[in-house]
């Protein structure tokens, strides 16, 4: 059997593993041996897996492969950030940025191919949303960052918040976090280390929740429904009242907080009356903010706000008893930026989407 034909191993939970080997009449401790191979060890083969039985490592190539993603261009930005290009099976790309942080690295990872939102600030929704991400596809874009780095920083860090939107891509994006936070046989980040990023599909936050650990943030970058109707579509169904009703119900843990990302754009939500309007929206929520200046690229309809601009909105916030930090984005100079993912990848990638 082509290793066309067989399943990727990283395409099944520990659940579904150990189902499988029962199915063979082996042991069901094996899956976490196996799992440890693929994930902590990071093997390529069923081969080496010394702990692993012969015939039993025999039975597994028959049926599975160990898949890598295929790299087809690792760009470098002048500030060290990489943002990876890879080549799915059925010929689709997609893209993780690599940000380096003064002790650690902090990977970006992507959920679906393309993007159904239509943020208006985005270069990724311009395209569409091609489909969903696997959980396997999604666990790999991590497992294969982390083999490629030396030095003494570790990866870390995982945000998704690449290409798509992860609460769309529900069951697929819980399973990859339930293995890149177990330890036993997962990857072994911690929860507190992963947040998840979405533009507000409200039904599911209470899902996550319920579902996983990990950080929340809310794409919001707007104050009131006109304008965030403008920029996300997504909002004319869940409006500010509703997404913000869900956030203060959203089961935090001790000392964490909601973080709110909002991206500050000339002339259209940059305002004090924007900042002070804000402060009164977020109140009855455990919230951080995020201010992220837009990164402007050929063609876009907006601009970046003048840096006193900035300044005000994030100096209201503080004086209000807000976190708020100024994020500024790394990897422009390669279209890494928040929102620039899928840009200038030149003409050999058009239509691959």
């Amino acid at each position: 059997m082509s290793s066309s034909k067989k399943t990727d191993i990283k395409e099944l939970t520990n659940d579904q593993l150990v189902l499988w080997l029962q199915s063979k009449g082996l042991e069901p401790y094996r899956a976490a041996q196996i799992l440890k191979w693929i994930y902590l060890r990071q093997t390529d083969t069923f081969d080496i897996m010394t702990d692993v039985g012969k015939q039993i490592r025999k039975l597994l190539s028959r049926h599975f492969s160990i898949a890598r993603l295929e790299t087809a261009r690792i760009e470098t930005s002048q500030d060290g950030s990489k943002k990876y290009l890879f080549k799915l099976t059925d010929g689709k790309y997609v893209e993780s940025v690599l940000i380096p942080e003064k002790d650690h690295y902090t990977l970006c990872i992507s959920t679906q191919v393309g993007c159904a939102q239509g943020c208006r600030f985005c270069l990724t929704a311009r395209g569409g949303l091609v489909r969903n991400l696997t959980r396997g596809e999604i666990v790999a874009q991590v497992r294969d960052v982390s083999k490629c780095l030396g030095g003494s920083k570790r990866l870390t860090n995982i945000v998704l918040m690449g290409m798509g939107e992860p609460l769309a891509n529900y069951s697929n994006v819980v399973s990859a976090i339930t293995t890149l936070t177990d330890s036993n046989y997962g990857l072994g980040f911690s929860s507190r280390r992963l947040t998840l990023s979405t533009a507000g599909l409200v039904p599911k936050l209470s899902n996550l929740g319920r579902d996983t650990t990990v950080n929340l943030a809310i794409s919001l970058n707007a104050t009131d429904n006109k304008t965030r109707n403008m920029l996300m579509p997504i909002n004319r169904k869940y409006p500010l009242e509703k997404l913000l009703d869900a956030c203060a119900g959203y089961p935090l843990l001790p000392r964490r907080r909601i973080t709110f990302e909002y991206i500050l754009i000339k002339g259209v939500n940059d305002s004090t009356k924007d900042a002070k309007r804000l402060v009164k929206l977020l109140r009855p929520i455990r919230a951080k903010i995020n201010l992220i200046p837009f990164n402007a690229y050929e063609g876009s309809e907006f601009n970046r706000p003048e840096e006193s601009a900035i300044l005000n909105f994030k100096e209201i916030l503080n004086k209000n008893n807000y976190t708020a930090i100024i994020r500024h984005s790394k990897g422009q100079d390669i279209s890494a930026a928040c929102g620039q993912l899928r840009a200038n990848l030149g003409p050999e990638y058009a239509n691959k989407f």
